[in-house]
């Protein structure tokens, strides 16, 4: 065993059992199979406990999104949160170009991150975000290259603390795994509102 993997079972141990739920529960999610997840290093100034997770929807060897999930908890609380959990988030996408200018399309991404947890009948607080669009145009030796267009949703909430001071992070992780569906261009895992739209699959998807 590496000696990274020493510092994190210590930090598990070390954890209080709010956390140390929270992540067991994390761990143990069942997703739908188009989306790879994995844990990554989590930052350690936000919080005195973080645990973080990086995922990609898949569509055979391309990748259609990404994003960033990160549990962080204070067990003595913390004023902006309004709780002692607290869930952040990046989920980025390329998008097509006559999507890119549509001037509704943060406002519509915003509802697509709220209304994934509702969906999923989540209680949250204190919600907050940015949702940006980035053009790039190439010239001289990329000049062939076509012009790129990518939306990247920065957000964080507090979850509703249940039994043991717990929150549902496994119904939060499938809802933020919902938003990355329907950024990727997916359509529903299930049963839902027809009237919701998604972001149509991007011309050229990265290859892996």
């Amino acid at each position: 065993m590496d000696d990274a993997n020493e510092e994190d079972l210590e930090a598990d141990r070390a954890a209080p059992p709010p956390f140390r739920a929270a992540v067991d529960a994390l761990r143990a999610a069942r997703l739908r199979p188009q989306i790879e997840i994995e844990p990554t290093p989590a930052p350690r100034r936000l919080a005195p406990y973080a645990y973080a997770l990086e995922a990609t929807v898949v569509d055979g060897d391309q990748d259609l999104a990404d994003g960033r999930l990160v549990l962080l908890h204070d067990p003595a609380g913390h004023d902006a949160w309004r709780g002692t959990f607290r869930l952040v988030t990046l989920v980025r996408a390329e998008l097509e170009q006559e999507m890119a200018v549509d001037p509704l399309l943060p406002d519509v991404c915003w509802s697509w991150l709220t209304g994934a947890l509702q969906t999923r009948g989540l209680m949250y607080g204190e919600p907050s975000g940015t949702v940006t669009r980035a053009s790039s145009h190439y010239f001289g030796g990329l000049s062939e290259r076509p012009a790129s267009s990518q939306i990247e949703i920065r957000a964080s909430w507090t979850p509703r603390e249940g039994l043991g001071g717990v929150p549902d992070t496994a119904a939060h992780l499938a809802s933020w795994c919902d938003l990355l569906a329907q950024v990727a261009g997916l359509p529903p895992a299930g049963p839902g509102d027809a009237s919701v739209v998604t972001l149509p699959q991007r011309r050229g998807p990265q290859s892996r």
